[in-house]
């Protein structure tokens, strides 16, 4: 239904073509042209943008009832005939991707004896899953030395139409779905001419026309999926523009830690050394500073009653830190511990002695009805938070908690 101009030459990106049909596709306005230079998404690589007539394409779709091919657009398309241009910058970067996932393919294929199951191009990386389980970085760098070989000797990618039936004299097995001749993606071998390809395979992709023009294959990532395994890659401008990126942090670490980028991993491991002594020698003195609080608690809290009560409201202690010191202050006979503390919530401990006759979950779920919290525990200690409120409110409240365990003695 619709000539398709990329089968032919991928590098065409102005066109004229005639209006078949105008329709709506999925509330955006669309149009089948009878010609069209504009790449549907389909076999794992996404759909070529640009213009029409002056308008956006925000989207390329193959119709599956009759292969017409739907260009969405922005706006209704009102010209007839009707010029367009694909955006190339999209254009290139897909065809270099896609030229480089046939080439590290057919590496894997002949290093490894991995076969591709699937094949995704994304916006800023590209995947194919792999045969073969638990594949490692080490594993895939001679596939990745291979595949990058095959760059820079700057090989032919031929295309061409095949009868479906010669096919099988080709070792090749025929695409599901296709009728008819099949298009035919080949990589050529290494010079002299007539040794056999490096790679021959049924595709509808856009491809560039010799292999040096992908710049550069890197593998940046594997994921393990049971029996295969997912390799992430990328090529040309993405691997150049990732390069940049990662050399930019890089150097920008090594100024920070003053030393070169081939010293950086032997400085961060001294950083983790020397982090792990001082968090080992932070936990222990944060344990000492909380036993002279938990004293201080102690001989600062009032008798209410029958109880002595050690209270306090502050700013930034953690919940574990509150809990601590709550069961510190329980430790002591007929104590009750009422602590409180505004951070980026308002959190609460309450525990009481052994000996002491009160259930200060009772106490905590008074707080909570007041600060609009949450929380609960056993009747010798509970524990809640709440929305932050002002730290005058919350001594307002410990007040009231006092009061209500009896009159000051």
């Amino acid at each position: 239904m619709t000539e398709r101009l990329y089968y032919d030459d991928a590098y065409q990106t102005k066109f004229t073509a005639e209006v078949l049909e105008r329709l709506t596709w999925e509330d955006q306005p669309a149009v089948v042209l009878n010609r069209t230079a504009f790449y549907p998404a389909s076999g794992g690589q996404p759909a070529d943008r640009g213009l029409l007539g002056g308008h956006r394409v925000l989207d390329v779709v193959e119709r599956e009832e009759d292969e017409g091919v739907i260009h969405v657009l922005d706006d209704p398309l009102e010209d007839d005939p009707v010029e367009g241009e694909v955006a190339w910058i999209r254009r290139f970067d897909h065809m270099q991707q896609h030229t480089g996932q046939h080439v590290l393919s057919a590496a894997f294929d002949r290093v490894l004896g991995a076969h591709t199951v699937g094949f995704h191009l994304g916006a800023e990386a590209s995947t194919i899953d792999v045969d073969q389980a638990a594949l490692e970085m080490e594993d895939i760098h001679p596939v990745e030395a291979q595949a990058n070989d095959v760059v820079w000797g700057d090989r032919r990618v031929d295309v061409e139409l095949v009868e479906r039936d010669a096919l099988g004299h080709m070792n090749i097995e025929p695409p599901p779905g296709v009728e008819g001749p099949v298009r035919l993606v080949t990589i050529t071998g290494p010079r002299p001419r007539g040794r056999r390809p490096f790679d021959v395979n049924p595709c509808g992709g856009t491809h560039v026309s010799r292999t040096g023009e992908i710049g550069l294959i890197k593998v940046t990532g594997v994921e393990h999926r049971g029996d295969d395994t997912r390799i992430e890659f990328l090529c040309g401008h993405r691997a150049l523009r990732d390069y940049r990126e990662k050399l930019g942090t890089v150097s920008t670490l090594g100024r920070m830690l003053t030393v070169g980028t081939w010293e950086l991993d032997q400085a961060v491991e001294r950083l983790q050394t020397e982090n792990k002594a001082l968090r080992h020698e932070q936990r222990e003195l944060r344990g000492q500073l909380l036993d002279l609080e938990g004293e201080r608690l102690v001989s600062s809290g009032e008798t209410r009653g029958p109880y002595r009560v050690a209270g306090a409201v502050w700013e930034g202690k953690r919940p574990d830190e509150l809990r601590m010191l709550a069961l510190k202050v329980a430790e002591h006979s007929r104590h009750v511990a009422l602590l409180f503390s505004t951070l980026d919530r308002t959190h609460y401990c309450f525990a009481r002695a052994q000996d002491a006759d009160i259930d200060v979950n009772q106490l905590l779920q008074k707080a909570c009805a007041r600060l609009d919290g949450k929380g609960g525990g056993r009747p010798h200690i509970a524990q809640g938070s709440a929305p932050k409120s002002p730290a005058r409110e919350v001594r307002d409240i410990l007040k009231d908690l006092k009061a209500a365990l009896g009159p000051p003695q």
